[in-house]
């Protein structure tokens, strides 16, 4: 399945190939910084990867220098006058269910970062399953720069992907990280040069969508969770997806070529 860009949001670019729902930020003449609007419309193609079968994996990429600058507030909804709350509401209106729709997301989410990744652009980053970064990508934790509280989720992802020590000496500084350094951290899964970055996402994107799509969506589930409840929760949970993934067609597809000594043939179903 093919569909053309989108020529009425181009800022944010879309298309369909080989069962990979490729999402693209599109103004690099703002490092790609997210408008709400950019926002909304990433949040409703993550939603309808979620719900179409066709599609089994998600790659979130940009043009330009830079993954995404952080966040450009141009665009969203007009406040007249502030009043005790309406920040609070406003980041967990926008940010925070900008990040939640890729944690959420039921298929497996591929970040493939080209070149800065700041403030909300590097925990969208770090939101995604898998991270690939270009060798000139940067991820900064900016918020400190600007006097403020990390937001969009960071102060949750951080410390489960490198630990509280880590994630505090990143958010209190707010230093420039490199490509090798995150990776290093744990931060990024693999560094590749910059000519390399679209090939191997398309590689690992096109790889995930020939794998079993409900497992895959299952296990995301159960990890994404793991560390926000106890052993015992972790069990109940893990037996209960098993169980579920056991009515797919895909599971009982990777029984019968286990018992027939065959490759398995995966539907997404």
């Amino acid at each position: 399945m093919t569909d053309v860009p989108d020529v009425l949001h181009t800022d944010v670019l879309h298309t369909v190939e080989n069962g990979v729902s490729w999402i693209t930020l599109n103004r690099p003449e703002a490092m790609n910084a997210v408008t709400w609007d950019q926002r909304e419309r990433i949040m409703a193609l993550l939603d309808e990867a979620s719900a179409d079968p066709d599609v089994r994996a998600v790659v979130l990429t940009a043009t330009g220098r830079g993954f995404c600058a952080g966040a450009d507030l141009r665009g969203a909804p007009a406040v007249s006058e502030t009043v005790p709350g309406d920040v609070a509401r406003t980041i967990r209106r926008g940010a925070q269910r900008f990040i939640g729709a890729v944690m959420d997301c039921e298929k497996p989410v591929i970040a493939a970062v080209n070149g800065t990744a700041a403030g909300i652009g590097a925990h969208l980053a770090f939101a995604c399953d898998l991270v690939l970064a270009s060798e000139s990508a940067r991820f900064i934790e900016v918020f400190v720069r600007r006097g403020l509280v990390p937001d969009g989720g960071g102060a949750y992802l951080l410390p489960r992907l490198i630990g509280p020590q880590r994630a505090k000496e990143l958010m209190f500084f707010g230093d420039a990280v490199s490509a090798a350094e995150a990776c290093g951290m744990g931060l990024v899964n693999r560094v590749v040069p910059a000519e390399e970055l679209s090939k191997t996402a398309r590689e690992w994107a096109e790889r995930l969508a020939q794998g079993p799509t409900r497992a895959l969506a299952l296990t995301k589930q159960l990890v994404n969770a793991s560390l926000d409840v106890d052993r015992a929760a972790a069990f109940a949970a893990e037996a209960a997806a098993q169980e579920i993934n056991m009515t797919t067609r895909d599971a009982k597809e990777g029984v019968a070529s286990f018992v027939e000594r065959r490759e398995a043939r995966y539907e997404g179903r």
